[in-house]
């Protein structure tokens, strides 16, 4: 069946190799953005931003909010 049906798939495929990539590279965005390590990261950036004056309180609390926020997915309860 497949030789049969393939005449029929071959334009498409360049088209299912871009939905795979897709996939693959929201995936690995998915991944790096909840990555713990990244938001400590970007927590301790906002830290040295305030302590060294680049950054206001308020900045510093919306940045910290921001960060946790990456750490709760999306359907994610809170406990």
């Amino acid at each position: 069946m497949g030789l049969l049906t393939l005449p029929f798939r071959l334009p498409f495929l360049p088209l299912t190799a871009v939905i795979a990539l897709g996939e693959v590279l929201y995936d690995q965005a998915e991944q790096e953005l909840h990555d713990p390590a990244a938001v400590r990261r970007q927590l301790e950036e906002a830290e040295d931003a305030r302590l060294s004056g680049r950054a206001s309180d308020q900045e510093v609390a919306e940045a910290e909010a921001e960060a946790v926020g990456r750490l709760i997915r999306p359907g994610q309860k809170r406990r």
